[in-house]
């Protein structure tokens, strides 16, 4: 019963995650409708102490989404996206860093010529 609930939890997470992109900017939309979809895939299966972190930080996504697309109103609205803070980088292994470089890319169009140096 419980891994029913469960089941349930994450697919109205998807689901709600996947409506909230509709208000996106189109560019923006596909790429992070496609990078919801490819995690939701890879934790399908992980252990239970993963699928809580992953369900927190999925929740957490859709609440700040809800706030910066101004669902309670125009008037609500916040500009979108979020700058990361230093200890939040070094909490990032090296796969994680390289696949928020290639975001960043993807979402910009250019490559940051500091990062470049190193």
């Amino acid at each position: 019963m419980s891994n029913l609930f469960h089941v349930q939890r994450v697919r109205i997470l998807y689901k709600t995650i996947l409506r909230l992109h509709r208000g996106l900017p189109p560019e923006i939309q596909v790429l992070g409708t496609n990078y919801v979809r490819d995690e939701f895939k890879r934790h399908k299966n992980c252990n239970e102490d993963i699928a809580i972190i992953f369900m927190n930080e999925w929740t957490e996504y859709a609440i700040m989404l809800t706030k910066q697309l101004g669902l309670k109103g125009p008037h609500t609205a916040k500009p979108l996206g979020e700058n990361l803070k230093e200890e939040d980088f070094n909490k990032f292994r090296d796969e994680q860093l390289y696949q928020l470089y290639e975001l960043m890319i993807a979402s910009t169009g250019k490559i940051n010529k500091n990062t470049e140096d190193t």
